[in-house]
């Protein structure tokens, strides 16, 4: 390893019992001279510290690289074998724990496991130092062998609470695979992609992002929607469809040229407004790399020509932060996006979208709650979405919009999407934001608190 050597040897083997393990031999001093003088502190305890003796970052590192074939699940001899649950037993002698114990069962009980840790005491020849932050630890599951890895991956350096190699922006992929599975739904999954991400706020908010992500959200209710407008007469047209096509020309309505599509996904909008030579510049926003990379594949086709390639970009980001990328555009989208953001912050989204970036048009979408009753696979009180974090009424998202274009000064215009149900009104809700024009006074009074504000 470029921090020093593994080892890995096996003192018991048998038809029913196997023991591997790993000696990490970390070589603090030669690590720090082979770093380039541009990322050297030079601070003493580079040279004196811990690394050498306890399960790090450095540990998950090896792991991957050592156990590479069983992290992944792959097994030539005995692929079945790596796929079965196996009772199997991890001892980790010296295991930093920021935290204490409660800590660690708090990441490792909800995954199934049975722990014993035994706190190390700090020198055993002064006991009235007490105990370190160390503990001993084992661990016990019947689990796949490429799960029990996946977990140690991950909590090994959030247990730490420290990475002591080049930290770049690919750790986002690297949390989300290994974490695939089961980090999602882990009580203390946020916690574990701060500490696993060194606390960066903002790619924090980007993994949470990903990590919530799931199938297409509107998959029931387009079937669901097919089935209505079949009652009432109409040619069965998809929900999403209507959708994007009701946007579009709503853009073009209002002559929009330089659109931003926040939230973009797979690029469904952008394909639409690719093909009407009206929008000239077009803009996809999504905080899921992954998503961006479906969308690129999704709009190759529309992107053959090369003066189309001028028409169109895509870029990653977060709706909840201030980014002057985000400027300059004649109109917003956000379509069947603000239900997936926890609730306390959409004031964020808010003053992202109407405060900074302010273009003259926005239009937003979001499903229509009492719509839900009409869905016979959805039991009541169920959302249409896992990821939904909430699913507003018709009257909600009305207070909500006017409240927004009171602090903001903006006006607001509803319209159904989908079969308009007599009872309970369309299955999805369009609210069409237009920027007012202000007068000196008050534009003046706007700028001035836009400036005591933090964003």
């Amino acid at each position: 390893m470029t921090f020093g050597k593994a080892h890995v040897f096996y003192p018991e083997v048998s038809e029913e019992r196997c023991t591997a393990t790993l000696l990490l031999d970390v070589d603090p001093v030669g690590l720090v001279r082979k770093k380039s003088a541009r990322y050297q502190t030079k601070t003493f305890d580079q040279y004196v510290n811990d690394r050498p003796y306890v399960a790090s970052s450095f540990l998950s590192v090896t792991l991957s690289k050592v156990f590479g074939t069983a992290l992944s699940g792959r097994c030539k001899s005995h692929p079945e074998l790596a796929n079965t649950p196996i009772p199997l037993t991890v001892l980790l002698p010296v295991l930093p724990c920021r935290g204490g114990e409660s800590f660690l069962r708090s990441l490792f009980t909800p995954l199934g496991y049975t722990i014993t840790a035994n706190p190390l005491p700090l020198d055993e020849t002064f006991p009235d130092w007490e105990n370190s932050r160390y503990l001993e630890v084992t661990l016990t599951h019947t689990v796949r062998l490429c799960d029990l890895l996946s977990h140690l991956y991950v909590l090994i350096p959030v247990l730490d609470d420290d990475k002591h190699y080049w930290f770049g922006e690919d750790e986002i992929d690297k949390l989300l695979r290994h974490g695939e599975g089961w980090l999602k739904e882990h009580p203390a999954k946020e916690q574990i992609t701060r500490r696993y991400l060194k606390r960066k706020r903002k790619m924090a908010e980007i993994a949470i992002a990903q990590l919530m992500e799931g199938e297409d959200p509107d998959a029931e209710a387009e079937a669901a929607a097919e089935g209505w407008q079949k009652l009432a007469a109409k040619k069965p047209v998809s929900l999403n469809q209507q959708r994007m096509e009701l946007v579009a020309d709503t853009l073009k309505s209002h002559g929009a040229k330089r659109v931003i599509d926040l939230g973009c996904g797979e690029g469904s909008l952008l394909r639409v407004l690719l093909q009407d030579r009206s929008f000239e510049t077009l803009m996809g926003v999504d905080v899921s790399y992954r998503e961006l990379e479906k969308a690129k594949k999704r709009l190759k086709r529309e992107l053959s020509p090369m003066q189309q390639k001028h028409r169109i970009d895509l870029m990653q980001g977060s709706l909840i932060y201030r980014d002057d990328r985000l400027k300059g555009y004649d109109a917003a989208t956000v379509i069947e996006v603000i239900e997936h953001m926890d609730l306390d912050r959409l004031a964020a989204f808010e003053r992202v979208l109407f405060e900074f970036a302010q273009p003259p048009i926005i239009i937003i979408t979001t499903p229509n709650v009492e719509f839900n009753v009409r869905f016979p696979t959805l039991q009541p009180g169920n959302l249409r979405h896992k990821d939904h974090r909430f699913e507003w009424s018709r009257q909600e998202f009305s207070d909500w919009a006017q409240g927004v274009c009171d602090r903001y000064h903006y006006t607001v215009t509803f319209q159904g999407i989908g079969y308009d149900d007599p009872e309970v009104g369309a299955p999805t809700q369009m609210g069409l934001f237009t920027k007012q024009a202000l007068t000196p006074t008050v534009e003046k009074a706007a700028k001035t608190t836009t400036q005591k504000r933090d964003f």
